[in-house]
């Protein structure tokens, strides 16, 4: 199975110039410290492309990684 988009209508306006959030998914299943390693690596990878790591949020089962691409536009990995 490829990629895959989905579009979700939120109730909030959108404060920032991107209309469009991408979340990447890179831990479909995992859960915990190897979810958490999962997209770390991802991250890890996409810094060097030119992506920006914003912060880590980790709960001790779930995690997403907020970024910013190389023109400022937010995505995740999730």
């Amino acid at each position: 199975m490829g990629p895959r988009l989905h579009f979700q209508r939120v109730p909030e306006g959108k404060a920032a110039k991107n209309r469009v959030h991408l979340d990447v998914r890179v831990g479909t299943g995992l859960v915990g410290e190897e979810r958490l390693a999962a997209l770390e690596a991802e991250c890890a990878r996409l810094v060097p492309l030119g992506a920006v790591h914003v912060r880590t949020l980790y709960d001790g089962n779930d995690a997403c990684i907020p970024m910013l691409d190389i023109e400022g536009n937010e995505f995740c990995v999730d």
